[in-house]
């Protein structure tokens, strides 16, 4: 039989893991700061690679590719399987490819490293919101959630700025060793506080197929698609965009503005998920869509940039546990399936904001990228309003 979780009891009632669930935060702290990492090293790893810097930003294409292709199939091979031991393996994953990354004086095994641990990270993120939600009571399994996706904007807001430091300090090889260790402490954090679950039994797995055709789901993926995509043409350009209003310089305070702003955002959504998510949902596309209009109409003006960035920042800061809750909900038994999908809606969402905004600055300049935010967050508002009894309800 699968170990269960009882959540400890208080006075109150049932209240969440939280030791547990913090674990679950630091798996997704890890995968995004071995993601992103590469970029605040540049300078450092291409002169020590013999690379140029666009061939070092590479390394971070090629693992968002491995979570793009990886996802679906690695999560839907691995339905059956008991849920600790393929997280610990994932996890392992990460211990390994990192080290690789740490010693490798090869480009082109350390692009290789890159694209595994993209693998591994598509089938941490399809694991992470199913996982919180089993581990606690079932009125609290927004907010489990929520505490599970705080690793992703700390990482942005803090892990990055100061793994770039520690690179700049002792160099990027220490760094990425620096990530296995964590790797290791967290498979002990695993092993001691995660439970373990069973995985689907053959004879209940749903096709693929009918995962998609579950009311609703299509909903969540095409409002999660359209949301992350308007925040990605936006943030992958932001450092052009500021130049308007004179922060360019700034850009690394503007981003930690955004970080900070995006904790508030996890907080409030982490408050009011399990009771008010269609609200939140659609107050977030509104906050998110003003901010993109004050930017569009006040851009060249510093205070209205620093404003818009906090909204925008609060309104994206929850986006990742409404839109994997809302998936949890319709999805039931077949959660991991579907919030591999999400993991796939949202890492096109990312290459397509590279692609799209960069057509916008060419063609438009960077004054055209608020307003593709817009026209993107008014149909998925649109989508929202209209999914009343489904994936918002």
């Amino acid at each position: 039989m699968a170990e269960t979780m009882t959540p400890a009891v208080s006075p109150g009632g049932a209240r969440l893991p939280v030791v547990g669930l913090l674990a679950l935060a630091m798996a997704g702290f890890l995968t995004i700061l071995t993601e992103a990492l590469p970029a605040g090293l540049l300078p450092f790893m291409s002169a020590d690679l013999g690379v140029s810097q666009a061939m070092v930003g590479q390394l971070v294409t090629a693992y968002a590719i491995g979570s793009l292709v990886a996802a679906i199939p690695l999560t839907a091979a691995t339905r059956t399987w008991r849920r600790r031991p393929l997280l610990l393996l994932a996890i392992g994953g990460f211990l390994a490819v990192n080290a690789v990354t740490a010693v490798s004086t090869h480009y082109t095994l350390t692009l290789t490293a890159r694209f595994i641990a993209g693998l591994f990270a598509g089938l941490v993120w399809s694991l992470l919101a199913g996982y919180a939600g089993r581990m606690a009571p079932d009125h609290l399994r927004g907010r489990a959630i929520a505490i599970a996706m705080v690793g992703a904007p700390l990482a942005l807001s803090i892990g990055i700025p100061v793994g770039t430091l520690l690179g700049g300090l002792v160099g990027w090889r220490p760094v990425f060793l620096i990530l296995s260790g964590l790797s290791v402490v967290l498979v002990g954090w695993i092993a001691w506080k995660v439970p373990d679950f069973e995985g689907e039994a053959d004879d209940r797995r749903l096709p693929l197929v009918a995962v998609i055709a579950l009311p609703g789901l299509k909903t969540v993926l095409a409002v999660t698609l359209g949301f992350v995509l308007a925040h990605n043409i936006l943030y992958t350009y932001v450092a052009p965009f500021l130049g308007r209003s004179g922060l360019a310089s700034r850009t690394d305070a503007v981003l930690l503005l955004f970080g900070l702003a995006a904790l508030v955002g996890i907080w409030i959504v982490g408050s009011w998920i399990d009771r008010s998510l269609r609200a939140l949902t659609q107050i977030s596309i509104v906050a998110f869509c003003g901010a993109g209009l004050a930017l569009a109409t006040l851009g060249e003006h510093q205070w209205a940039v620093l404003m818009a960035v906090a909204v925008w920042g609060v309104a994206f800061g929850g986006a990742a546990s409404l839109f994997q809750t809302a998936s949890a909900r319709v999805s039931g038994k077949t959660a991991d399936v579907a919030q591999s999908m999400i993991v796939t809606a949202w890492n096109l969402a990312i290459a397509g904001g590279g692609v799209l905004g960069g057509l916008l600055l060419q063609f438009g300049g960077a004054a055209a990228l608020p307003w593709s935010l817009v026209v993107l967050l008014v149909f998925v508002g649109f989508l929202v309003f209209a999914d009343r009894k489904t994936g918002f309800a």
